[in-house]
């Protein structure tokens, strides 16, 4: 079978958040079951050159943008295996960042129907097409206006997976006929009209022939006015076509046993050097060096959105425990004012890392002992899967993928590799550490737990099946 896997950006070559992972590492697992899945997405400028000079353009064609043709180059590039497909314009990609400009709504219409005429020049004839969050989602409906009556399209079948529902894509009503091509017939509720604009996420969800998204309960929690983002009653009407499929991590990636970027290598039948990853994390942090003191770790976008408002209502009373934290990420000002006044006041206790580092990031998986992840809301969450995988028990409140992901721990059965909480409220945030405190406390109950967390399977190969069963029906 072959697949199509269009996406506005993708890991090694451009990344923001938890669409570059999977767009990359499920493809790459999808292929070694056996499907010959291919990568497409933009050519950004801040794409790494060397990426760029290993690139091999295909084709240069002309891609219709409403009443223009506009320039569109095909590169190429294989990367571990994967096939993938770079769309060229300078005028659209060549500019520092990827997202917020105020032309994003032309660009990634550009984007789409380039998608489209990439199947019509090349000799790459996918079974499936499948689309991803909203930047992808005008490729469903102008297939189906544009390409209905073009043999290369006839068997086409289409999936379009949400990622977060949160982030629209909705612009004036203007660029159906200027941008995409479409007529006043589209600018439709039953369509893709969406309170006086045009959205392309619901064009992906009502033109798609199925709809996922990356977990089984945020499947369940979109279809509710308070997850659904005003598009629960469309998610609704299609909950037959909804799948819940919960993302893995690339193991190559992700893996304390050869990671080059933590102080020591490690395994489950190794963890005791994980110690020595703590201690070190404890040194490179400014933190006094204790291996008795439990190191909570947060590794996050910095705002509402992530549990921060619950993390400053308790960090006073957390700091009055005999724990250490470390904080790394970036976002609202409010909150990183906050925390840098509360990393200076208990400057022995607490490190606000305002920044993004990957390598710093993979030292904090490996290094702490414990992951507080208290989201408002979390379709699938990646972080919580590497702290697992690293053997750093996660703190998580029971929502969307990190419902389906962490089992809470329990002590007359054994079984249960983290700890979670129910209701968005700080008390029982702060309950929930206090009693994962209290187990780290013993030792031979701790290590249980780790080998719990790290004996669990996050990888792809379960989730590369169900995708491959979702393709075949």
């Amino acid at each position: 079978m072959k697949v199509l896997f269009a996406a506005s950006e993708a890991v090694p070559f451009i990344k923001t958040g938890g669409l570059a992972d999977v767009a990359f590492s499920l493809p790459k697992a999808l292929r070694k079951i056996g499907m010959d899945v291919r990568i497409i997405i933009p050519k950004y400028k801040n794409i790494p050159e060397e990426f760029k000079i290993n690139m091999t353009v295909l084709k240069d064609i002309n891609v219709p943008v409403g009443w223009r043709n506009q320039y569109c180059g095909i590169h190429y590039l294989e990367h571990e295996g994967v096939p993938c497909y770079f769309i060229d314009n300078e005028y659209y990609f060549k500019r520092d960042g990827i997202y917020g400009f105020y032309d994003d709504g032309e660009r990634f219409a550009f984007f789409d129907r380039a998608v489209l005429e990439f199947i019509n020049h090349l000799d790459f004839q996918p079974d499936v097409l499948h689309c991803n969050d909203w930047h992808t989602g005008m490729i469903m409906p102008m297939l189906k206006a544009h390409y209905r009556d073009n043999p290369n399209f006839k068997n086409i079948k289409t999936i379009f997976t949400v990622h977060n529902l949160r982030y629209q894509g909705v612009f004036p009503r203007e660029i159906l006929r200027d941008l995409l091509g479409l007529d006043d017939g589209y600018f439709d509720m039953h369509k893709l009209e969406f309170y006086g604009g045009v959205s392309f996420m619901k064009g992906g969800i009502n033109y798609a022939d199925i709809v996922s998204t990356v977990s089984e309960s945020y499947a369940k929690e979109i279809q509710s006015p308070d997850f659904g983002e005003r598009l629960d009653g469309l998610l609704r009407e299609k909950k037959q076509q909804l799948y819940g499929i919960v993302n893995g991590i690339d193991y190559d990636l992700y893996n304390p046993q050869t990671d080059s970027d933590i102080f020591m290598n490690y395994d489950w039948d190794s963890a005791d050097n994980k110690t020595t990853n703590k201690l070190k994390l404890q040194e490179l942090l400014g933190l006094p060096q204790r291996a008795d003191m439990p190191l909570i770790g947060m590794v996050s976008r910095i705002d509402n959105m992530k549990g921060f408002d619950l993390v400053v209502q308790i960090m006073e009373e957390l700091m009055s425990l005999d724990i250490q934290m470390v904080i790394l990420g970036t976002g609202d000002p409010y909150f990183e004012t906050m925390l840098k006044e509360l990393a200076n006041k208990y400057n022995e206790k607490l490190s606000a890392k305002i920044m993004f580092s990957a390598s710093l990031a993979q030292k904090v998986y490996a290094g702490c002992d414990l992951f507080l992840m208290p989201s408002i809301f979390e379709p699938c969450g990646l972080s919580q899967l590497i702290a697992l995988r690293y053997g750093t028990i996660p703190i998580v409140r029971e929502t969307g993928g990190l419902k389906d992901t962490v089992t809470s721990y329990n002590e007359f059965t054994g079984e249960g590799n983290g700890f979670s909480f129910n209701s968005y409220n700080a008390c029982d945030m702060l309950y929930t550490i206090r009693r994962a405190l209290a187990f780290y406390m013993d030792k031979n109950v701790w290590k249980h737990i780790i080998s719990n967390a790290m004996k669990g399977d996050y990888s792809w190969n379960h989730a590369a099946k169900l995708y491959e069963e979702l393709y075949k029906k």
